[in-house]
């Protein structure tokens, strides 16, 4: 009898076990799959039985022997349930004998099949539970695929006549590639150390280094940043003094090879180019259960749009968090290999369990902390769509609150750029942890814009052309001083004579644009007709060659000094900069007065600010910024209409806009309609084209949405 039943085994190409009830089961699910499968089982139910060693007991037939190493497919009213009752996929009850196929790993846990099926079918065969690793998988193929509805992997051909086979299949051997540092990618426990990250491509590095070298210098494609001035008026009397006069200091970064400074010419994208620094980027992917369905599947899309436009320089890795955190795989390259290895891993992550943020962010800054090598641009994405429900206490403190600090990295500058998925994320913690490290914060309102928001982000991480810039400014006026530097999120330091100050303006992307407001004191001056005030140099690092670059002549301000003078007519520049600070400021005041419960009074400030903006200038004449501003504060205001909203969405929208604000960089806010396209004023070409490639671009089936073309605020006027 048993080599009979061997014999069976070898008739249909695999090593399976079928469960056959004894009585005919009902119908009771419209799946096709599930139908399918119990006609397949009628066909081969007296078949299987006379060939199988069986004990008959109860309602069902079943091996006396069954291995470790098989797997089943059982369709049985009396079949065990798995652990706890539950698949561990959909987190709803196994529930056999309903119409429901069970299929059952070697290691014991048991799933739906249909849940199964989908987790497997791009190459995972890890167990989502015990994450032991599969030698037989579940298969599923479309009848329909060949003439006479047979199946690809049908050896046996079992007739048939519905749309779809349900087998178990044998997976081959891996091929290893023998220059791996670990045995499998997928490798279930973790070392203690995460320097296992790959090692990085020095002669791929070095041709880079050359070639960028060879096209600076001939080409002159990538150049230095731009540093303009602008002070308040242009003109002072000799006889009059005045305290607080305003003097804008721009930056804007170099392009980089392939892209032109012209608005209006078409250009290449430069994350084709090899021109530009490669990244290390670690993933902190929320996978609780509340990402299941529609969210965990969205965010499978993006990432796979991200892995798929990084270079084989970048290297990525993939931190995924419920109620623990695991460490998909360590830092890889994105070669061919290592960017199928990394889709499979983010393809094999399911939902379940509770939400860890503090976790993930432990372990996602030790893999950039530990890490043997290391790229020029280093960053961490963490996504989450619940709020924190564990605590890490902040030593010596008298609350139990989370510490976020104690778990970034300590040494080198990593920015975390944080993303609040939903509603019901923790937007405070989310946006804490963003602005400590020196990210931003972005609120995913809408679900299908998620893969938006990660284009938005990796576009700069992929085109950063200049790092630790720093910004010096000195008093060149013997009575000339300081009163104040704003910059936002950036630290700044002023000297105690108030003569000197300076700016950390930390990485610049591609044509990323900076704007600083000094204000210093302008004294009376009756011995020439023109005085020199600041003097403003910059320094910053090439993230490519690592060496220092200092702008050869610093930039002076300078103002005249007549006698007498006529209308004094404000500089638009600093008009429409000073709107700006003034907008976030009352953002920030609104949102300190809403979480102490008075949102009346959060509205006021809101629409106060609006209306003074109204008659500024720069608003008058009907600047866009000014006119995006008064847009945002309109929305901010509707989001603090009651309570529940608020909660709902005002929190994140305003925490979002802040982050904008402070750091001068593009995020991603609300529902993605034209409220806010506002935002889109930091947005950087390079950015604007990956988005739009990302609402152009889709990996299997996307779901339904407006697709909305990327906007941006024009260029800053050529100075007269």
């Amino acid at each position: 009898m048993g080599s009979k039943w061997r014999k069976a085994k070898l008739a249909l190409g695999m090593n399976m076990c079928l469960y056959v009830p004894h009585q005919k089961l009902e119908d009771s699910s419209p799946s096709s799959s599930s139908a399918s499968i119990a006609n397949v089982t009628s066909r081969l139910s007296s078949d299987a039985a006379s060939l199988s060693p069986v004990s008959h007991s109860g309602n069902g037939c079943r091996p006396t022997t069954p291995t470790p190493s098989s797997s089943g497919l059982r369709v049985s009213k009396s079949s065990p349930k798995s652990s706890k009752g539950t698949c561990s996929i959909c987190l709803t009850a196994v529930k056999p004998g309903q119409g429901h196929a069970i299929f059952t790993a070697e290691c014991s846990h048991s799933f739906h099949f249909h849940c199964i099926t989908s987790n497997v079918k791009h190459g995972n065969q890890i167990c989502p539970v015990c994450r032991a690793k599969w030698k037989e998988i579940p298969f599923q193929s479309p009848a329909s695929d060949l003439p006479n509805g047979r199946s690809r992997i049908n050896p046996a051909d079992w007739p048939r006549g519905d749309a779809w086979t349900t087998v178990v299949r044998r997976i081959p051997s891996p091929r290893l590639d023998p220059n791996r540092q670990i045995a499998s990618l997928f490798h279930p426990s973790e070392p203690g150390t995460f320097d296992d990250d790959e090692v990085l491509d020095q002669q791929h590095q070095t041709t880079e280094e050359n070639v960028f070298a060879n096209d600076a210098t001939k080409n002159n494609s990538i150049g230095a940043i731009e540093v303009e001035t602008y002070p308040e008026f242009s003109a002072i009397p000799r006889a009059t003094s005045r305290n607080n006069f305003s003097i804008l200091i721009h930056l804007k970064a170099p392009c980089t090879s392939g892209r032109t400074n012209s608005r209006n010419q078409t250009v290449v994208s430069p994350l084709t180019q090899n021109s530009r620094a490669p990244i290390d980027l670690v993933t902190v992917l929320d996978v609780s259960g509340s990402m299941a369905g529609t969210k965990l599947a969205l965010l499978k899309r993006a990432m796979g749009f991200v892995i798929q436009h990084l270079g084989s320089s970048d290297r990525l890795s993939v931190i995924a968090f419920s109620s623990t955190a695991r460490r998909l795989f360590p830092l890889r390259r994105m070669t061919e290999t290592g960017r199928q290895e990394a889709l499979q891993a983010v393809n094999s992550l399911t939902a379940n369990g509770g939400t860890n943020i503090a976790e993930g962010l432990r372990k996602g800054a030790k893999v950039i902390v530990d890490r043997m090598w290391k790229n020029p641009v280093g960053s961490i994405i963490l996504l989450s769509d619940g709020q924190d429900t564990y605590t890490v206490t902040s030593p010596g403190g008298a609350h139990s609150r989370t510490d976020y600090k104690s778990l970034l990295p300590a040494g080198p500058h990593i920015p975390v750029h944080a993303f609040g998925f939903g509603a019901d994320h923790d937007a405070a913690s989310m946006h804490s942890i963003s602005e400590i490290s020196g990210g931003t914060f972005s609120f995913i309102e809408a679900e299908g814009v998620i893969q938006d928001a990660f284009a938005q982000c990796i576009a700069g991480l992929l085109s950063v052309v200049a790092q630790e810039a720093c910004v010096k400014v000195e008093c060149t006026y013997p009575n000339v001083v300081i009163n104040s530097i704003k910059a936002g999120s950036y630290r700044i330091s002023v000297t105690a004579d108030a003569k000197t100050g300076s700016i950390d303006a930390g990485d610049l992307y591609a044509e990323e644009e900076r704007d600083f407001l000094v204000t210093v004191n302008v004294p009376v001056d009756d011995s020439s007709d023109e005085m020199s005030l600041l003097k403003v140099q910059c320094i910053y690092r090439d993230p490519i060659s690592k060496e220092m670059v200092s702008l050869e002549e610093a930039n002076e301000v300078k103002i005249q000094r007549p006698t007498i003078i006529g209308q004094t007519v404000v500089s638009m520049e600093v008009d429409r900069q000073r709107n700006r600070l003034r907008a976030a400021e009352a953002m920030a005041e609104a949102r300190a007065t809403a979480e102490h419960g008075d949102l009346t009074a959060a509205v006021s400030l809101l629409e106060s600010c609006r209306r003074a903006l109204s008659e500024t200038v720069s608003a008058r004449a009907g600047d866009r910024l000014c006119v995006a501003l008064s847009a945002e504060l309109k929305e901010m205001r509707e989001r603090m209409a009651n309570r529940r909203v608020y909660e709902s969405s005002g929190r994140a929208y305003v925490l979002s806009g802040l982050s904008s604000h402070s750091w001068q960089r593009a995020t991603a806010r609300g529902d993605s309609t034209n409220s806010t396209s506002l935002v889109q004023a930091y947005q950087t070409p390079t950015m604007t084209d990956m988005v739009t490639r990302s609402q152009t671009m889709f990996f299997g089936n996307p779901p339904q949405r407006k697709l909305r073309q990327a906007q941006s605020f024009p260029a800053r006027p050529e100075p007269r």
